[in-house]
């Protein structure tokens, strides 16, 4: 019964096969007769089927089977039996017995009597309706089969496969039967399917095998390929147009679904950064893999995929390029300023650009275009034109902050000390705040061509501080606005005609005290400003800014100034040490930047230093005028030798002047001292011989005069040496003075010989003594001086003198 029971499950069996699983007209699963009939094969497993005629199980299964092999591919009865005859049921047998050419104990390897075997499986040929096209196929089939069942180990059976489809491919040639290529379709379809499956992720399939099995793949994929395009559909394509239009598939494939994992991992770890508060790395990082994935590509991958395609790598380059370059142009459209994440990022993508483009062109080098249509896939990233865009951006944020901060302190800085220990503006601080702030912030930024970026930004920071430096120094008046106006000469009044030079003006300014001097008990003289020539009438000197401004808000300008010039050189440190790329680039930010290589001995504030030193020289000699011709006006100008000289000497002068020194000391820096005082002494003694050469017709000298002036010149001398001022300066300073005093020393006799000489000199011709010519103010006292000298005449109070002055130039006698 055993045997029995097995023998006709055996025969269900090849029912099954015949009529559910391989039928000749394909049966719908969901039909009631095949649902019942696998109900009653599936039973037989467990007990036989009763074989008698009275069997209604029998029965059923009869009418069941003959249902079944009646059918027509148009769903109508037919009067033919398709069971015997039915091929795929054929092919099903033939493959089984082709099974059997294979160790059942060592399933890799094949039986010693496989030829004798193969002998009698033809045999079959002609029972099965199979030919040598057939079994070619079947065969490539089994051997593939046999090596997917076990384990993918035996490359043997790969190269088994691959050398019976080149029978295939001559069989495909010239096959013409339809049911001969629906097998060779279905084979062909079904191991490519295989092949492709690992071809189009390589890089997941092959890294942890060798070389030789990816080979053998892709040698089996493109000779499949081969056969379905050329010989089965018969497209007129050259192999190795077939095989490179399927490796760019694979490559690009495999390369999308490689970086696309890198993408993933990169995310999940991204989540880990966020949750303890770390910045997001994913670009840096998957510039770093992706470059990763090219040198797998390079080393492991490229040298079997050049065995069919003449630039794999070129090609994995192109799509690596691509994959990376949508997510930094995502990242792009996020980015609205420049930070150091930024910039990392852009540096990232460059240098992986150009190391994806060196490996692009070195494999594509020999191909006949040079590799330009791999080139042309490449669509730059153009990180540096980003990152130049964005730099300008924000050097121009910085610049309008600083212009702003620039533009708030001309309006509302008043010129007030930022403390006793710190005498200077506080606006100063903070303009200089924000320079360093943003050098500070622009060195934090690794870009490329940071040179040409920095002269940017330093010229436009420079440009700022200049402005800066410009209202500190401006504003307060000049030395100009406390200059004294010449009058004319001494004993010519202003109603005088002297040989029709000394005409009135049809306006003359009105005399206006200073406001330092309202209330005071000064002599009623007016303060006189410079004119260009000896003659003309007198001009007084009008109230201005300047006369008014305040010493301090001077000092604290002057301090201010010397600050910035300090910390200009700190500033200077910061950029010489600064820049980490001194390679300059050929597209520069501004039009002002040289096309040739910058150098950092170039990029300073050098022009602001100019500026400043300017500015201090300005207001050291503002102050000194201011001191000299305003706040000691009283006691120097007006009152000094008023009316004679033994009456009006240079002590209250000199009591005043020292107050103002030490203001002067507590006020300006130690290193600023040197500068006005400079000045103040230089300007004090032109003050000096302002009012022995231009005190007006209140004043006159006599030859005993000199001495008690000389005495007052040695104690002015004195005061400035006593409180600190070096003698040699001093001694300087008072040079022209001291020369000038040994007219106011000599007789009367010699200073007319002089005069004559003088403009002789100066005229090149001589003259008679009642038509020597009308000298010309010439700003500058000397003893060479012709206006000098007849300056020291006109005040000189001797008969001699006067008929001298009356004779000559028609001046009155008396003074």
């Amino acid at each position: 019964m055993r045997e029995y029971h097995a023998w006709q499950k055996r025969q269900l069996r090849i029912l099954e096969l015949g009529i559910l699983v391989h039928p000749y007209v394909p049966l719908k699963h969901s039909s009631i007769a095949a649902v019942r009939l696998r109900e009653i094969i599936r039973g037989a497993d467990d007990k036989p089927i009763e074989m008698g005629k009275d069997s209604e199980t029998m029965q059923e299964l009869h009418n069941l089977v003959v249902e079944s092999v009646c059918r027509s591919n148009d769903g109508t009865s037919s009067k033919f039996f398709h069971w015997v005859d039915a091929f795929p049921l054929n092919l099903h047998l033939y493959l089984m017995l082709l099974g059997s050419c294979f160790d059942r104990t060592q399933q890799t390897t094949v039986i010693e009597e496989i030829d004798g075997v193969m002998d009698v499986i033809k045999k079959t040929w002609g029972v099965l309706g199979f030919n040598q096209m057939l079994h070619n196929i079947s065969f490539t089939w089994i051997l593939f089969q046999q090596f997917v069942a076990t384990g993918q180990i035996e490359l043997d059976f790969l190269g088994a496969v691959e050398s019976q489809l080149a029978e295939v491919g001559k069989d495909a040639k010239e096959a013409k039967d339809p049911l001969y290529m629906r097998v060779l379709n279905s084979t062909l379809d079904s191991i490519l399917e295989w092949a492709e499956k690992k071809l189009l992720f390589y890089h997941d399939t092959f890294h942890t095998n060798g070389p030789e099995f990816m080979q053998n793949v892709l040698g089996l994929a493109l000779a499949t390929v081969k056969i379905l395009v050329e010989d089965v559909h018969q497209e007129n394509k050259e192999k190795l147009d077939i095989s490179r239009n399927r490796i760019d598939i694979y490559i690009r494939s495999s390369l999308q679904s490689a970086f696309a994992k890198k993408v993933g991992q990169v995310d999940a770890r991204n989540t880990l950064f966020k949750g303890q508060g770390m910045p997001n790395p994913d670009l840096l990082i998957m510039a770093r893999d992706t470059w990763e994935l090219a040198r797998k590509e390079k080393d492991t991958f490229s040298p079997v995929l050049k065995l069919w395609h003449p630039f794999p790598l070129g090609i994995a380059a192109v799509t690596l390029h691509s994959c990376y370059g949508r997510d930094l142009k995502r990242f792009l459209s996020g980015v609205t300023t420049l930070t150091p994440e930024a910039i990392q990022v852009f540096l990232s993508a460059e240098n992986l650009e150009k190391e994806l483009v060196r490996i692009a062109v070195e494999d594509s080098v020999d191909c006949e275009d040079g590799g330009k249509a791999v080139m042309q896939e490449m669509s730059p990233y153009e990180a540096n034109s980003t990152i130049a865009y964005l730099t300008k951006i924000w050097i121009k944020e910085r610049l309008d902050r600083l212009q702003e901060c620039v533009n708030g302190s001309k309006k509302q800085e008043v010129w007030s000390p930022k403390s006793a220990q710190e005498q200077y503006a506080s606006s100063a601080v903070e303009v200089l705040a924000i320079i360093k702030d943003s050098l500070d912030a622009f060195f934090k930024f690794s870009i490329p061509n940071q040179l040409d970026s920095l002269l940017y930004l330093v010229s436009g920071l420079e440009r700022s501080l200049q402005c800066y430096i410009s209202n500190a120094k401006s504003g307060c008046g000049s030395k100009n606005s406390y200059l004294l106006s010449f009058p004319s000469l001494t004993r010519c009044k202003k109603e005088t005609k002297c040989f029709g030079l000394w005409k009135r003006k049809k306006k003359s300014p009105v005399f206006q005290k200073s406001k330092s001097s309202r209330g005071s008990k000064c002599l009623k003289t007016p303060i006189f400003r410079r004119s260009k020539s000896l003659g003309g009438s007198v001009s007084c000197l009008q109230s201005t800014k300047g006369a008014t401004f305040g010493l301090a808000q001077l000092f604290v300008r002057m301090n201010t100034l010397y600050h910035i010039q300090s910390e200009l050189n700190s500033l200077d440190q910061v950029i010489s040490h600064g820049p980490k790329n001194h390679i300059p680039n050929e597209t520069s930010l501004s039009d002002s930047t040289p096309k040739a290589a910058l150098s950092l001995l170039e990029i300073n504030f050098n022009h602001a230093r100019a500026d400043i030193e300017d500015g201090i020289q300005k207001l050291c000699e503002c102050a000194a005028y201011k001191v000299v011709f305003h706040d000691l006006r009283c006691v120097l100008i007006e009152g000094l030798y008023n009316g004679g000289v033994s009456t009006s000497r240079i002590g209250p002068v000199l009591i005043k002047l020292e107050l103002n020194l030490q203001i002067i000391k507590n006020s300006v820096k130690d290193k600023m001292w040197d500068c006005i005082i400079d000045a103040l002494t230089k300007t004090t003694f032109e003050g000096f011989l302002s009012v022995l050469l231009a005190g007006g017709p209140t004043r006159v000298y006599s030859k005993h005069d000199s001495q008690m002036i000389e005495e007052d010149l040695k104690s002015l001398k004195d005061l400035f040496i006593t409180s600190g001022v070096p003698s040699e300066m001093v001694e300087n300073a008072a040079t022209s003075t001291s020369k000038i005093l040994l007219l106011f020393s000599s007789n009367t006799e010699d200073i007319i010989k002089k005069l004559k000489a003088a403009l002789f000199e100066a005229t090149g011709r001589s003259s008679t003594t009642s038509r020597l010519p009308l000298p010309p103010t010439s700003g500058v006292w000397s003893l060479t001086d012709p206006n000098t000298i007849l300056r020291v005449l006109c005040y000189r109070n001797d008969y001699l003198a006067s008929h001298f002055l009356k004779k000559t130039y028609r001046l009155p006698k008396k003074i």
